[in-house]
């Protein structure tokens, strides 16, 4: 057992030796392969959270396109943090996607982008973004709620495919400008 651990031991300085050297050739003024954005994005500010009365206001508004789609959804707001501040489950919507739109909601709150923003990274081979965190979903339907500049919440709509949870959540976000 212990020329196995001096094997692996060695094998690791081996590799550490080898990037530290590859990293040292490398000029630091010469640009990486990626492309470097000057501002970071999705950069929003947060700004006061959205309260209870404009939280049930936009699930009145994704119910009401819901339905007028005949289409049974789940539909959470969460606020800055991604904690629930309002959520309705309309008649007939699937129990499975109870969680998956307030995790819509949350993950669309902490991270300040659409979720379809995971998905796309996702289906182009970036796997990591399960491990970033366990309630991230990487799926269409969650949409920061924006108000004058600042992050104020975010609301997750799930119950139907990826693209109609989307388009029915959007009509509500789209209300805040």
């Amino acid at each position: 057992m212990p020329n196995l651990v001096r094997i692996v031991f060695l094998a690791c300085l081996a590799c550490l030796v080898a990037t530290t050297a590859a990293t040292a050739q490398t000029p630091a003024s010469q640009p990486s392969s990626g492309t470097m954005p000057e501002k970071m994005p999705f950069d929003i500010p947060y700004g006061t959270p959205i309260g209870v009365d404009t939280a049930k206001k936009l699930l009145a508004i994704a119910e009401a396109e819901a339905k007028r789609r005949d289409w049974k959804m789940n539909i959470a707001v969460v606020d800055t943090h991604g904690e629930l501040v309002a959520f309705e489950r309309m008649d007939g919507a699937q129990y499975a996607s109870i969680a998956i739109s307030q995790n819509k909601a949350r993950t669309a709150a902490r991270f300040r982008r659409e979720t379809r923003v995971f998905y796309n990274q996702f289906e182009s081979g970036h796997t990591y973004l399960s491990t970033l965190d366990p309630e991230l979903v990487a799926s269409p339907g969650g949409f920061p709620l924006v108000d004058a500049g600042k992050l104020i919440g975010a609301i997750g709509c799930s119950g139907g495919t990826a693209e109609q949870d989307a388009a029915v959540c959007k009509v509500a976000a789209d209300t805040i400008k």
